[in-house]
């Protein structure tokens, strides 16, 4: 791949976190820190980036959209677990990277990441493919958001075939989902990895179609929901669900696991972990209550498009 064309995704990556940033300190009134950082040469890693975080915003607890461009000598496990032949390669790989947690319990979690990564085999071509995607976890179900940000997500593929949308989808809803105790972490969106099948044209132009649809998916939500009055009792079950999103990142996220693996700079990876997090041994919403219907009619894998 040229020069070029790492160049045109790098361009795009970096007005995208900016209008994303942009949209969110506007909504929240806060304004997120920046990092820009710098590794040199002889590092474990090269390459350089931008962290972007907010703390205790009025609408945001905490939330990051963080900009990264790394190269490595060898490609750790989380990379090649499906591509064992790159196994050791040295690799570029570049990326936009959110999570945002809402302070009000009826303003949903939600993640986005769009990334470009290339496997440098020695004696062979280049291997180059895109990843990332988006995904909501709500405290509190409400069908007209899990509507609204399903089918955002279906009209960002849907230039790209119609078979895409389902098949993301259901990868989304595979992929983020906690073994350990047989649970969704939230109500899905689409996520894609390891994906060349279109060149880089139209991989390219299909991670910007992802980027770009995110404020389009998220921000109505928070405008829906952010003056939602709320107590003790929501806080304590929001509390309670962001232990389900730490287990999930610290057990099984491939791009958490990327980052701690390849060398990458902790507090950055470490962003998307929650700022106030319970655990309560044996807990169990109140049968027919809103917290209980979460977990029954909300996280269940749904055709959210056409319901």
């Amino acid at each position: 791949m040229s020069p070029a064309s790492t160049a045109a995704v790098r361009e795009y990556l970096l007005g995208l976190q900016q209008r994303i940033v942009e949209a969110m300190q506007a909504l929240d009134g806060g304004r997120f820190v920046e990092d820009r950082w710098l590794r040199a040469p002889g590092e474990r890693l090269q390459g350089d980036g931008l962290t972007r975080c907010i703390d205790d915003g009025a609408l945001l607890e905490r939330g990051g959209c963080n900009f990264s461009h790394v190269r490595g000598a060898q490609l750790p496990p989380s990379a090649t677990q499906h591509r064992p032949e790159l196994a050791g390669a040295p690799f570029e790989a570049l990326g936009v990277s959110l999570v945002f947690h809402p302070r009000n319990p009826y303003v949903p979690t939600v993640h986005m990441n769009v990334r470009m990564l290339t496997a440098l085999p020695a004696g062979r071509e280049a291997v180059q493919w895109f990843g990332g995607g988006m995904d909501l976890t709500p405290y509190y179900g409400f069908e007209d958001d899990a509507r609204h940000f399903h089918r955002a997500c279906r009209d960002a593929l849907a230039p790209f075939g119609a078979g895409l949308h389902p098949r993301f989808k259901r990868w989304c809803d595979e992929y983020f989902f906690l073994k350990h105790r047989n649970e969704a972490r939230g109500i899905g969106g689409i996520f894609f990895d390891d994906f060349a099948e279109l060149g880089f044209e139209r991989g390219f132009a299909l991670l910007r179609s992802v980027g770009d649809a995110f404020l389009d998916a998220y921000r109505p939500i928070v405008q829906r929901r952010r003056d939602t009055p709320y107590g003790e009792r929501e806080r304590e079950f929001q509390a309670l669900r962001r232990g389900r999103y730490v287990e999930f990142n610290l057990v099984y996220d491939r791009g958490t696991l990327f980052g701690l693996q390849s060398g990458g700079r902790t507090e950055a990876i470490l962003m998307s972990m929650p700022p106030v997090v319970r655990w309560r041994t044996g807990f169990e919403p109140a049968p027919g209550s809103a917290e209980a219907r979460l977990i029954t009619d909300f996280l269940p894998p749904r055709d959210w498009c056409r319901d």
